[in-house]
């Protein structure tokens, strides 16, 4: 049977798979089993191509982020960029096909190249269904989810919207709905909680090292030999270190965990007071979920430094990259009983859309979604020049 929807993902980043598989899911649920299928046309047209692409993705966000800005920067603003879709007629090839096969009602693209390869079969005379971009990022949007084109856009918050619609998107077509997470968040968010702060009840931490994190893992040794707080640490596939912080927590009489790669996040993230991460897709919007707040500890230039705006803006959390502000950041979070930390939670109510996914998955099933305008190209310019970054302060409540 084919699928009712189609979704379309890449594996540059998580943030984008993540929200294609809570996307698909919440579609299953509604629909039935079948009703979506996710599909990453990069990896089937391309494997080994598509596996050097997302290596060098990798290496440049961890190794060299200021190149890496400087090329996001370049993908924003030139009408050059466009130009690099001329290479992908194998990946065009491979959509065509799969839209062949599958002959779906409705795309829906979490990754915004989709939209270049669809407007070049339509340009070819391909009759496509309409298409709608879910947008992954928050407010440092790159100005390639737009400039094709779709037939609406699924945005993870008004701040977002408003950066669209001041950038010439029709704001009548920008739906925010929030960011797809899995239902979890959802089905146990009213169940699960960390409690109150206080001296019978002390903080847990969830810190989560990323790679290529400079300060991750001293940030998680210092939580485990200078706090008497509950700390749980996932490392991801890092077995040494994974091993040298199972030794630290083994000296610490709280309760202490040391995860290597988990699929238990949103679990972790319901049940601690704050989560220490990058400024992550995927991360953000599933602590937003949650309403856990966030100590960030890295931004990539581009897309995170969005998500980081976001928490700032709104007075969630803070910035902290050295292991010195961490915990002197948590150290004011805590006192007082947590006084800052529950200002923080308060102001993660408004933000938080743990029914996101589903929310997307009714719009895409229901009537509204049948009779779209016809997708329209934002010319150029695309935006308005963006403000600068904050500049890192150690302690920000």
């Amino acid at each position: 049977m084919s699928a009712r929807i189609l979704i379309l993902t890449a594996g540059f980043g998580e943030g984008h798979n993540a929200a294609a598989r809570a996307l698909a899911a919440a579609c299953d649920a509604q629909g039935g089993p079948g009703t979506a299928r996710v599909v990453d046309a990069f990896a089937l047209a391309a494997p080994r191509i598509d596996a050097i692409a997302r290596w060098i993705y990798r290496l440049l966000i961890t190794r060299a982020p200021g190149l890496w800005s400087l090329f996001y920067r370049w993908l924003d603003r030139s009408s050059w960029a466009e130009r690099l879709m001329d290479l992908l007629a194998g990946e065009r090839r491979v959509l065509d096909r799969i839209l062949r096969e599958e002959r779906p009602e409705f795309i829906c693209s979490t990754y915004p190249v989709y939209a270049f390869l669809l407007q070049g079969l339509g340009a070819a005379g391909r009759p496509l269904p309409p298409h709608y971009n879910v947008v992954t990022d928050s407010i440092s949007i790159n100005s390639l989810w737009w400039r094709a084109g779709a037939a609406g856009w699924f945005v993870p918050n008004a701040d977002s919207a408003d950066v669209m619609i001041a950038a010439g998107v029709d704001r009548t077509r920008i739906h925010v709905l929030g960011f797809p997470v899995t239902d979890y968040f959802l089905r146990h968010g009213a169940q699960l909680g960390p409690g109150e702060i206080s001296a019978a009840s002390p903080p847990r931490v969830l810190c989560i090292v990323n790679a290529g994190t400079p300060a991750a893992a001293d940030m998680a040794r210092r939580l485990l030999t200078d706090t008497d707080w509950e700390v749980t640490c996932t490392v991801g596939r890092n077995a040494a270190l994974e091993k040298e912080l199972s030794q630290l927590a083994g000296a610490r009489r709280p309760v202490t965990r040391i995860l290597g790669w988990t699929d238990r996040v949103p679990h972790l993230l319901l049940t601690h007071h704050v989560v220490l991460s990058k400024a992550g897709g995927a991360t953000t919007q599933e602590a937003l979920a949650a309403r856990c707040p966030m100590i960030v500890n890295q931004i990539v230039p581009g897309q995170e430094e969005g998500n980081y705006e976001l928490l700032r803006r709104h007075g969630i959390g803070a910035l902290a990259e050295t292991p010195a502000a961490m915990l002197g950041t948590l150290d004011r979070a805590f006192a007082n009983e947590g006084a800052v930390w529950r200002q923080w939670r308060t102001a993660l109510a408004a933000l938080s859309r743990p029914g996101a996914a589903g929310d997307i998955a009714e719009f895409l099933l229901g009537p509204a979604a049948r009779t779209p305008a016809e997708p329209e190209p934002v010319p150029m310019p695309f935006r308005p020049e963006r403000e600068a970054r904050p500049a890192p302060q150690e302690a920000r409540a």
